[in-house]
């Protein structure tokens, strides 16, 4: 079916610290020429670090685009499009919580908005958590806490957890990782 859709340009419209805007222009199955928008993202990380009391640590912090604090997974942006998301996970995990893990394992891949960005965030489950330090950006802010499976699944129930890779994160997690 890709081969009945022809993009005949991408053009930069703007470029940013995280995302670059571009304007496509593709010719669809009819004949017809559109413009589309595009984001084009380096892709990003993201993990569940599981305390031996097998409580999910989170990351509170305020989100500009939404004018308010959310609770997360700890997650970041790649470094460069080709940067293993494993490390960038282990780089998160440490930079946002303060703690280490020697083997991350992959829980699930996502696509977070495929009608107009590329974005696929990877997210990882780090177990067997070792203490360090946190080593936050110069405009993070971020609080760590503790909570169980259940109360986070109660939390997403209603709607105080809205973020589509924390939704992601601890639903697969409960569904791997909890008795059925």
């Amino acid at each position: 079916m890709a081969e009945e859709f022809k993009r005949l340009s991408r053009d930069l419209v703007q470029k940013g610290a995280i995302i670059d805007y571009y304007q496509d222009t593709v010719q669809v199955p009819n004949g017809n020429v559109v413009k589309w928008d595009f984001i084009g993202h380096k892709g990003a990380a993201a993990v569940v670090p599981v305390r031996e009391d097998g409580r999910l640590l989170m990351v509170r912090q305020y989100r500009n685009a939404l004018d308010r604090y959310t609770l997360e997974v700890p997650a970041g942006g790649l470094n460069t499009a080709d940067e293993p998301t494993e490390t960038a996970a282990a780089r998160e995990l440490e930079e946002e919580t303060g703690y280490r893990c020697k083997n991350l394992e992959l829980l699930i891949s996502i696509r977070t908005t495929v009608a107009f960005c590329n974005e696929k965030i990877d997210i990882y489950v780090a177990r067997n958590l070792e203490k360090g330090q946190q080593h936050l950006d110069e405009d993070e802010f971020i609080n760590v806490e503790a909570y169980t499976v259940e109360e986070l699944m109660e939390k997403i129930y209603d709607c105080t957890i809205q973020d589509a890779k924390t939704i992601c994160a601890i639903m697969a997690y409960a569904h791997k990782y909890l008795p059925k």
